[in-house]
């Protein structure tokens, strides 16, 4: 693993908790449809993969189901209405981005969130000072596509190969793979489906100070080299 010189993160399941209120958010479509609410933790492995996974765990209906489109919006516009009220950084995350910024790393996010929902979260959950966001909608792809990836490299000007991308979800891996970045699955965070172990990723870590002193060996392997 290359020594970074910046540090990129996915959102939901990395940085940030959202869990909480995503699944609210079903759950709520739930209720209004005269079922009970779906139990926390059926939902929370799905919540970085969206309205398609949080839909499809909630319903068991698939993007293809002719009431999904219609439902994709109900569930936003539930989110949009209470992106915050649970939502909170993960424990270390505070001392991970202030230790990064005291190695003079920088650090920014790569989300699959659009924008509509991005913009009013950042501030309410204390991550204005990341050097770029980017947004599912920033670019004509989302992850995992390396596009994204590529645009941060650009806004914060270092090369993608001098940058980590750390993400909780599969998709996160094969963007980095694809955007020619070092690959860190952060397997505090919710993880889907399929075990971090087969993402093929160059790291799997198991809390952010792990993430933090493992970039803080590299700077110090480089400076006595």
């Amino acid at each position: 693993m290359i020594t970074p010189k910046a540090v990129l993160f996915d959102l939901d399941g990395t940085l940030a908790d959202t869990a909480p209120d995503l699944a609210a958010a079903v759950n709520l479509m739930r209720v209004n449809r005269g079922l009970i609410a779906a139990p926390y933790l059926s939902l929370r492995p799905f919540a970085s993969a969206g309205a398609r996974g949080l839909i499809g765990a909630g319903f068991q209906i698939a993007p293809e189901h002719p009431e999904y489109e219609a439902m994709r919006l109900e569930f936003l516009a539930n989110y949009e209405a209470s992106i915050a009220v649970h939502s909170q950084l993960f424990s270390g995350i505070k001392e991970l981005l202030s230790g990064l910024e005291q190695l003079n790393v920088t650090w920014g996010i790569i989300t699959n969130k659009a924008e509509r929902f991005t913009t009013p979260l950042i501030p309410q959950i204390e991550l204005t000072d990341a050097a770029c966001v980017i947004s599912g909608d920033t670019t004509a792809h989302a992850k995992p596509h390396p596009e994204p990836l590529f645009e941060a490299a650009r806004r914060i000007k270092v090369p993608p190969s001098e940058c980590w991308y750390v993400g909780d979800d599969l998709r996160d891996i094969q963007a980095a793979q694809a955007a020619g970045m070092t690959s860190v699955a952060a397997a505090w965070g919710y993880c889907g489906a399929t075990e971090p172990t087969h993402w093929r990723a160059d790291a799997i870590l198991d809390s952010p100070l792990e993430l933090l002193e493992l970039v803080r060996g590299k700077i110090l392997q480089t400076q006595t080299a």
